[in-house]
């Protein structure tokens, strides 16, 4: 009966004009035997007129209204005496207490009159406080009765407009948690939290605990619910003991005048405010000194203001603020900034660089927990390389959700995975986590295989001889024992995703090449020099090297998207490129689903074969239908993938694909290029992905590109000394 309500909706109007949130609503709603007819239609309307538009589908918007309400009332018709009774409400409140005559109530429970039992006595309710209550009662309903459908996509919108940095770390962090929590326990251990978003509850009775000095990967599939978790504890809507300070690396800083170093210096709020009450103190004592004859009330405030003094110091000093300066520039220095960048505006800086930023003031303030989501996907090998040997000295907690394993096997400690609403822990890095992970499920299924196996001979044994004279003694024995056997659950399946490209034809060479060219936005700022690349089916690149340096850049001259101030570029005719951008999303159409998306790109094919392409992709079931701003960032990346194979190239240019995908879609998309037969440019920082997918590296460094005759570990190797060999 859904189902034809659900199909009668998608029916009437093209698709994608109603969202399929709102038509499984209403499909359910239509259903409801709970429902009263009257509130069914009416809420009915009122979504679908909201959700198309009427100008447009006026027409069929009232024919389907028709032909809702009218099953509707056939509905309830039919079900009749049968259905339950309506309810109503009293046009006055009554008092029981001083009702007359016999009580309703005498008929039941063996002839007690309630009525009599209370005679006499006053009535305990203070009337104004009920009505009160009802009213508020009542409005409670009817705002519950409202509330939109995407609760999740409102909680979204309350964290765009929560406090400003300042206040959240002041209502966060308390001065005491960082100067006078010496000596408290900074682990933290809460055997049982519940996490929601909207009405989705991620998880439910979970264990949290983090040991002081630890540091935590934390991985699961995408839309889980991992950066919920982190902003909770952000938050502190999870109780965080109030002696740890947190610190949650999510957004760039809003870009403004103030230098990249002061920005890192005022990130440590407390540091700053007691700098300028360091210096309102000496300015005050100063012209309290300066008083020729003070007076009695001069005296006490001085004093007053020196023991203050005093105070402020010994908190500066807690918090190490005179090494305040030569820390922020190392930390600036090590993430990619020069001495030119660290006294530029923020506001100067591109969105990769003001994540930069965000990471350096996290890595300044040393929180107790430091937590970091995906902080990989904002910066290049380098400074992912100089972030890995830095973390590994750490001394405080960190918890850190990321997809990149070779990060993980660097910087984590322990694992935690996250899954079916609850929290897994695991000794070691990810490499470990992987190994345990899989003895632990094989052990868990030969554990489950036996008992199974283990029951059926114990049941098999009952049926046949449970009613036999002789043996019936020994079958109620098995069923004892049976009876006795731990219940164990099915070991969950692990979900293997396949992305998959189409085969694509074969075009004589030369395919793409680079002759010599050099390119600049201007003549004076030239960013590639003379470079030469020859891009066939068979190649397989990875291009590395510092933010700024060309790779991008290059990106866009072999798509053509850009045209060389010299040299040659030769593009065969027949050649099909595909390019990811790194900024993939401002590529898709927010407000529309990936069906709808797809439908409007590649025109021609049913709903179903969008879905079944989509599905190859990872994105399946209702996901497919969803609008796409309420996709998670690796699903909307899965979308532009399913786009971009739908161009069948000969050529894929891949800029930072692995940014926002899981491990399971990260696996999923290096299987697919291992064993498509095009060509393959990657730009990415994340290093197993470059080991598994390219056979050449090079490096865009010094307005140049060039072949790098080593491998991923020796180049960041080589990073790191450069950067610790600087005075």
């Amino acid at each position: 009966m859904a189902d034809e309500v659900a199909f009668k909706i998608r029916d009437a109007f093209p698709l994608g004009t109603v969202d399929e949130l709102v038509v499984q609503y209403l499909a359910g709603l239509n259903v409801d035997v709970d429902e009263e007819a009257d509130d069914v239609v009416s809420v009915t309307k009122t979504m679908l007129e909201s959700a198309v538009p009427q100008a447009q589908y006026a027409a069929a918007l009232a024919q389907l209204i028709a032909e809702l309400a009218k099953e509707v009332q056939d509905n309830a018709a039919k079900r009749g005496a049968s259905a339950r009774p309506k309810l109503q409400r009293l046009d006055n409140v009554i008092d029981m207490s001083k009702s007359g005559a016999m009580s309703n109530t005498i008929g039941f429970n063996e002839g007690v009159d309630l009525s009599s039992i209370n005679k006499g006595k006053a009535s305990q309710v203070d009337m104004k406080k009920l009505e009160k209550a009802e009213a508020k009662l009542k409005a409670k309903i009817e705002k519950r009765s409202r509330r939109d459908l995407y609760e999740g996509s409102k909680l979204l919108d309350m964290q765009k407009k929560q406090q400003n940095y300042e206040e959240m770390f002041l209502k966060v962090n308390s001065l005491e948690s960082r100067t006078s929590a010496k000596g408290k326990s900074k682990d933290i251990h809460l055997p049982s939290i519940d996490v929601s978003f909207g009405s989705h509850r991620i998880l439910s009775g979970a264990s949290l605990t983090l040991a002081y000095g630890r540091r935590y990967g934390l991985i699961g599939r995408n839309g889980v619910g991992k950066s919920t978790l982190l902003r909770h504890i952000a938050l502190r809507e999870v109780p965080i003991p109030t002696n740890i300070s947190i610190l949650f690396v999510e957004q760039e800083i809003v870009g403004d005048d103030t230098l990249a170093l002061e920005s890192v210096l005022k990130a440590d709020v407390w540091r700053d405010r007691l700098i300028a009450e360091e210096k309102q103190l000496n300015a005050k004592l100063a012209e309290l000194e300066a008083i020729p004859s003070p007076e009695k009330a001069d005296e006490i405030a001085k004093e007053e203001a020196q023991a203050r003094l005093m105070e402020v110091h010994s908190n500066l000093t807690d918090i190490e603020a005179e090494s305040g300066p030569a820390r922020a520039s190392q930390l600036l220095s090590g993430l990619g900034f020069t001495q030119e960048d660290m006294q530029r505006a923020t506001r100067t800086f591109s969105g990769g660089w003001r994540m930069r930023l965000a990471l350096a003031r996290a890595l300044f303030v040393k929180p107790d927990l430091l937590m970091l989501d995906e902080p990989s996907n904002h910066i290049d090998l380098n400074a992912l390389a100089w972030l890995e040997d830095y973390l590994q000295t750490w001394e405080g907690t960190i918890l850190v959700v990321s997809h990149d394993r070779a990060f993980l096997d660097a910087v984590a400690t322990d694992i935690v995975y996250q899954h079916s609403s609850r929290l897994d822990y695991y000794k070691g890095n990810f490499a470990q986590f992987y190994a345990t992970k899989t003895e632990r499920e094989d052990a868990q299924k030969r554990e489950y295989q036996a008992q199974m196996e283990y029951r059926a001979h114990l049941q098999a044994f009952i049926d046949r001889w449970r009613y036999n004279a002789n043996r019936a003694a020994q079958a109620q024995s098995k069923i004892k024992i049976l009876e006795k056997l731990p219940e164990l659950e099915m070991p969950e399946e692990s979900e293997t995703e396949r992305f998959r490209f189409p085969e694509t034809e074969k075009i004589s060479p030369p395919l793409l090449q680079l002759n010599e060219v050099t390119f600049g936005y201007t003549p004076e700022k030239i960013i590639l020099k003379n470079a030469n690349i020859d891009v066939g089916l068979d190649s397989r690149i990875a291009v590395v090297g510092p933010n700024g340096a060309g790779k991008s850049t290059l990106i866009k001259l072999l798509t053509g998207e850009l045209t060389p101030m010299s040299g040659h570029m030769t593009r065969n005719g027949r050649l099909r490129v595909a390019y990811f951008s790194q900024h993939h999303v401002d590529t898709l159409t927010p407000n529309v689903s990936p069906v709808a998306f797809l439908a409007s790109k590649f025109p021609g094919r049913t709903e179903q074969e969008y879905r079944q392409h989509l599905g190859s992709f990872g994105i399946t079931g209702l996901t497919g239908m969803q609008v796409i701003h309420t996709l998670s960032g690796g699903q909307k990346s899965r979308v532009a993938f399913a786009a971009l194979s739908l161009q069948s190239p000969h050529i894929l240019l891949l800029d930072e694909p692995t940014n926002h995908l899981d491990i399971e879609g990260l696996d999923a998309l290096m299987h697919a290029l291992e064993i498509w037969n095009g060509g393959v440019i990657i730009i990415s920082h994340d290093e197993r992905f470059i080991t598994t997918v390219a056979s050449e590296l090079w490096v865009c460094a010094d307005g140049t590109v060039s072949k790098y005759y080593g491998d991923v570990k020796a180049y960041k190797k080589l990073i790191v000394d450069n950067i610790k060999s600087r005075p």
